[in-house]
């Protein structure tokens, strides 16, 4: 029975192996070509993961060109703006519809779980119209704003809070506290897994926005890292295969560097708070 749960768990592995590599394989190739002196000449065929000729002229070539810095801090200024918002209304609506008692709770919360039903196709044109009669088209707030409606992060943040004793609440409206003092002192203090969770699956999110950007703006100064990168893309083809190669991981390094410090939260999250009922 041993050995035969040994091999179990060596077979787990090995297949787990093999599809992390399979995963992973487009990353390192991604890499192998941006660090490719030779490849915006010809894209490296077949596919090595180790550079032909290694030298950082393809990440010069793209930091003298001062659009990708106006493209990562219009990305950095919408990301921390919209995950921002995201997350505090997350976090407040889900303490109310865990927490607190008024008419229409259920229905209310099912309506906001249906938005989560609801592609991005389908409100194109309604979100279009409504910034184009506010005069706000072309400017970085239609990226913004609309991203303050995250069902899912509603949804998240109820369960979590469902999971933390109500007497918590009772103590601190017995010795006077407020909803708000009550969210922001005791409840908040103990949400911090569910917090951290949010902001890597919101900064995910934002970041790699495509399709509503590109709707409402036009203007290649207020262009995102995907705006700019598929801008450049559609230019020059596969001709500058290392700089296009070279700009894809720029965009994604942000999103690796917050996953890396924030993914132990995750599992945290899904965990009891470790209080006690």
């Amino acid at each position: 029975m041993n050995s035969r749960s040994l091999l179990s768990k060596i077979a787990m592995y090995l297949i787990l192996l093999v599809m992390g590599v399979l995963v992973i394989s487009p990353f390192l190739w991604m890499l192998s070509v941006s660090f490719d002196r030779v490849s915006n000449m010809r894209i490296p065929f077949p596919p090595s993961f180790i550079p032909s000729e290694f030298a950082i002229f393809n990440y010069e070539l793209v930091f003298e060109n001062g659009r990708i810095l106006r493209a990562y801090l219009n990305s950095t200024f919408v990301t921390l703006a919209s995950v921002t918002l995201q997350v505090s209304a997350a976090l407040l609506g889900g303490y109310a519809f865990s927490k607190g008692k008024f008419r229409g709770k259920k229905a209310l919360f099912i309506l906001v779980l249906a938005t989560m039903m609801i592609p991005i196709e389908a409100r194109l044109i309604p979100l279009y119209q409504m910034f184009n009669a506010s005069g706000l088209l072309n400017t970085l707030w239609p990226v913004i704003v609309p991203s303050i409606l995250y069902g899912f992060g509603v949804f998240l943040c109820k369960q979590y809070f469902d999971r933390i004793p109500d007497s918590l609440r009772e103590a601190a409206q017995i010795d006077g506290a407020g909803e708000f003092r009550t969210f922001f002192q005791v409840y908040l203090p103990l949400a911090g897994p569910i917090a951290a969770t949010m902001i890597i699956l919101s900064f995910m999110g934002n970041w790699n926005e495509f399709v509503w950007p590109l709707v409402v703006l036009n203007d290649e100064n207020l262009h995102t890292i995907p705006l700019f990168l598929a801008s450049f893309s559609l230019e020059n083809g596969t001709a500058l295969a290392g700089m296009t190669m070279a700009l894809a991981t720029m965009s994604v390094l942000p999103i690796i560097i917050a996953f890396l410090f924030l993914q132990r939260y995750i599992i945290q999250s899904i965990a009891l708070s470790g209080i006690k009922e």
